[in-house]
């Protein structure tokens, strides 16, 4: 079995990779590893002789980043640099998780892996310059976009509406910005397939992985409300009446038809996996 290295174990997605990981999994927080030193990086891969590393740390706060951006780089773009650098050094493969915010979000269908990127704020800036940085590495890489991230672990959107919901008598939520809801543990499903079937060798480049279809973050939060049992009357709002320091995309679906048909996958509906979700918040 190959040794098998995520970084930002702390995280939705590394936590979520936790739950079924055997001994050849080795987890690194921040306070494990500091992945912006390089030389860290080296000799925590040489001392475990690293083959596959899964790069789940990210600085994630989209409106923070507009005020500390140079923050945001370390982790988003000089922190995967580094990982990547290690791995082709060392002969690892390097899956590197990134964000559908390296798209404008003006489109108006679901976005393929090869659609020209413009990200629009901080945050999609240094994680599109996180993954220019793995592909120049020269190392084995596979770049996974994904959205609208939740879990049942930390701080996230559908765990926020489940405890407003439950304290107010009325919710106000942006019904113009169009995404995929992308449950961490389907994710890290995906993830662990790849990574102890060793599946990923001979597929490497660029993909999306979201749960199947689309909805607005306004429906999001109804189905949150309805399938939680609660009566709190969730309200449509424009974005230009729920300003934040960071333009968000419009658009940001993404197309997940070359990673499911690459390897075979099946990926859930949203609706479906956030149902799986709720049941275990009980």
């Amino acid at each position: 079995m190959p040794e098998i290295l995520v970084t930002g174990a702390d995280g939705q997605l590394g936590r979520s990779l936790r739950k079924r990981a055997g001994g050849n999994w080795h987890f690194a927080g921040r306070l494990q590893l500091d992945a912006t030193d390089a030389e860290a990086v080296r000799r925590y891969m040489a001392e475990r002789e690293i083959d596959l590393v899964v790069n789940c740390a990210a600085y994630t706060d989209v409106d923070r980043a507009e005020e500390e951006e140079a923050a945001a780089d370390r982790v988003n773009r000089l922190a995967a640099r580094n990982l990547a650098e290690a791995a082709a050094q060392y002969g690892a493969t390097l899956i590197h998780i990134s964000t559908d915010y390296v798209f404008p979000g003006t489109g108006c269908r679901p976005c393929r892996e090869e659609d020209p990127t413009a990200p629009t704020g901080a945050y999609g800036r240094t994680k599109l310059a996180g993954e220019r940085a793995v592909v120049a590495s020269g190392c084995r890489y596979l770049i996974l976009r994904t959205s609208w991230l939740y879990s049942e672990y930390g701080r996230n959107f559908v765990k926020t509406i489940r405890r407003s919901a439950a304290e107010r008598d009325t919710l106000r939520v942006v019904a113009d910005q169009i995404g995929s809801p992308t449950y961490a543990g389907d994710l890290a499903a995906t993830i662990r397939f790849l990574a102890e079937s060793g599946r990923y060798a001979g597929h490497e480049g660029i993909y999306h992985y979201a749960n199947e279809g689309s909805c607005s973050w306004y429906d999001f939060a109804c189905e949150i409300v309805r399938r939680s049992g609660l009566t709190c009357d969730v309200r449509p709002c424009r974005t230009d009446e729920y300003p934040h320091k960071a333009q968000r995309p419009a658009y940001s679906v993404l197309d997940t038809t070359k990673i499911a048909r690459t390897f075979g996958l099946a990926i859930p509906r949203w609706r479906d996996s956030l149902a799986a979700c709720l049941e275990k918040l009980g």
